[in-house]
């Protein structure tokens, strides 16, 4: 399997400095989209296309899919974790105080995510769950419950590009590649807006593992254009 993963565009966060928990893109949100839509076209071939059913990843995904002729199917699992529900619409500068310290917290003030919003715990309990089942059903699973980081694979070329978020593209990735799960995913896979990453399969005795070839890549952009 070759999953290549896209961060979604800049999203517009604080219109008039409110804060908005399922934001669109922004101008240059919807450029950089673009751009990595017309570089995606070098591939030879995409099989299928999973999106976030989140505003900005489906805004990042439309021209996508427009250039690749590829239909779009859309995942509640890759959504990102989630915010405080209260949080939609308060003022920005509230929000970004409380945001200020966030890596500062205990670690298990980390796990259980910010308060009133889901846990780390839940949002990496959802991402692995929703992935492993939409694997299974394309013929991709575990080999063994002793040897879960090697996997059996119907279509070893299958190609899949997937849209969504720092959080969870970062999830997927650390799952893949077999790493214990932290609270900090998006800080150690850190990926800037319509970033690349990608996983190929390689064979390793009588099953598959998941390689990283690129992370976070971003030669479509001019480097002015280049935010996180």
């Amino acid at each position: 399997m070759d999953l290549i993963l896209i961060r979604h565009g800049q999203p517009d966060w604080t219109p008039e400095r409110i804060a908005r928990n399922d934001p669109d893109l922004t101008d240059l949100g919807r450029e950089q989209a673009k751009r990595v839509a017309h570089r995606l076209t070098a591939l030879d071939r995409v099989d299928e296309l999973w999106v976030s059913t989140m505003s900005r990843s489906v805004q990042t995904a439309e021209p996508i899919s427009t250039e690749l002729a590829q239909e779009v199917e859309a995942y509640d699992f890759l959504r990102e974790i989630q915010n405080p529900p209260e949080w939609d619409g308060e003022p920005a500068d509230e929000i970004e105080k409380r945001l200020e310290h966030a890596n500062l917290r205990s670690m298990d003030d980390m796990w259980d995510g910010l308060p009133g919003g889901e846990s780390f715990r839940a949002f990496h309990q959802r991402v692995i769950a929703g992935l492993e089942e939409t694997l299974a059903a394309h013929g991709i699973a575990p080999m063994s419950e002793q040897h879960r980081h090697l996997w059996t694979v119907d279509d070893p070329d299958k190609r899949v590009i997937l849209v969504a978020h720092a959080g969870t593209n970062a999830v997927v990735l650390g799952h893949l590649l077999g790493l214990d799960p932290v609270p900090w995913e998006w800080e150690r896979f850190r990926q800037p807006h319509t970033g690349i990453s990608r996983l190929t399969m390689t064979r390793i005795s009588t099953g598959w593992a998941f390689s990283l070839r690129m992370l976070g890549e971003v030669s479509h952009l001019h480097p002015t254009m280049v935010t996180s």
